[in-house]
């Protein structure tokens, strides 16, 4: 398969140049709002001003990004005669990026219509991702992730077309991102090289990616939990983030992601908080079936010695998971989740896993089922 990784760009100082190159002038620079109070659009305005680049902004990106953001992104592109595109933010800003550069180049097209795998198949316009967030790999992966308006239905677009030409790994802008944040969108990164790791589908390269990015992340997450200003671990984290997608974008993910999207749509629950809080339990319903590679992991995280036996290696790394979950505040359980709402919940689950997550043990409706249950406030 065509997938390619992104140049990367180590500040954003180097942006300038790579528009430049491109032969690009006039950029639409797609975030939110937080990224716009902490200043740092501000500053990136300022930089390709210095260079003659023109920047219009859209800040109305939210939390899991909509059908209604991309238009109103896309609107703004084609009315300022943009002919390049910025990300700049965590995981929405990024994909509502990547989502406009797909309408762009395909006008007659819905979003709705692109749903699914390769049903973009045109060269987007010069796409720069920069992440505020070490944790979603949107900076080099093939999916863009939307929620749609009107039915709050969440689906993904996937197309190597989608993979930014550029992604600038910059820990400085990272620096400003709450504890809350760090731990989440952390554990969002987590999942997404776990899910690679356990999955049918990996090779000798994302399983050496996810297999780095694992370790780091349990190395180096608590660190910029407890001092956001740790810019090694800040660097780490980031390089780990990248890691798990370019292995996730490749090796794909499983009923985590799927669980996930499922609460995202339905209650506008953070994804990385959903995927953190997921984790542990579709981990033990896959049970023996990723018992050799959650031991594996747990010996290069040294958790274990090597000679450990397979099934404690295993039961070390998952209690490893879980006191990481509470060294950082975790929650157990999602308290919006309604139980009258768990079979539509996962019926979209099933639909969205299956068959195209390659994942150690396929569930049916009912045992997705059990699992919602147990994330329910009061079990039933």
């Amino acid at each position: 398969m065509p997938y390619r990784q992104p140049k990367i760009l180590n500040s954003m100082e180097q942006i300038p140049t790579a528009i430049q190159a491109g032969n690009c002038h006039n950029c639409l620079l797609v975030t939110g709002k937080t990224s716009v109070k902490l200043g740092l659009t501000d500053k990136l305005a300022q930089i390709l001003k210095e260079k003659d680049i023109a920047c219009v902004i859209y800040d109305q990106t939210v939390p899991n990004p909509t059908t209604a953001n991309v238009i109103q992104a896309k609107d703004l592109y084609q009315q300022k005669k943009c002919d390049c595109i910025i990300g700049l933010g965590g995981g929405s800003a990024m994909d509502c990026a990547k989502a406009v550069g797909a309408m762009v180049v395909q006008p007659h097209k819905t979003l709705n219509r692109m749903q699914g795998i390769l049903k973009v198949h045109k060269s987007l316009p010069l796409l720069i991702a920069i992440p505020t967030t070490a944790g979603t790999g949107s900076e080099t992966t093939v999916a863009s992730v939307i929620v749609d308006s009107d039915t709050r239905h969440k689906y993904a677009i996937n197309d190597f077309c989608l993979i930014p030409q550029y992604a600038v790994l910059d820990p400085k802008m990272t620096l400003s991102l709450p504890p809350k944040l760090t731990s989440t969108t952390g554990l969002d990164a987590l999942t997404h090289a776990v899910e690679a790791y356990i999955g049918q589908s990996t090779t000798a390269y994302t399983r050496k990616e996810a297999e780095s990015a694992v370790k780091l992340i349990f190395e180096n997450l608590p660190k910029a939990y407890q001092n956001g200003d740790d810019i090694a671990a800040r660097k780490n984290l980031l390089l780990a983030s990248y890691q798990a997608g370019c292995a996730f974008t490749r090796s794909y993910v499983g009923y985590v992601h799927a669980i996930a999207h499922s609460l995202g749509g339905k209650y506008d629950i953070s994804h990385g908080l959903a995927n953190a809080v997921i984790l542990p339990y579709v981990l033990e319903a896959y049970g023996n079936t990723c018992q050799k590679q959650l031991a594996q992991l747990a010996v290069i995280c040294q958790m274990c010695p090597q000679n450990t036996p397979q099934k404690q290696a295993q039961q070390i790394f998952l209690q490893n998971l879980n006191n990481l979950n509470a060294q950082l505040n975790i929650p157990h359980k999602i308290k919006e989740l309604k139980a009258e709402d768990i079979p539509y919940l996962a019926r979209q689950a099933d639909k969205e896993a299956n068959p195209l997550y390659p994942v150690p043990l396929l569930l049916d409706n009912k045992e997705l089922e059990k699992i919602y249950h147990r994330l329910l406030e009061k079990e039933c």
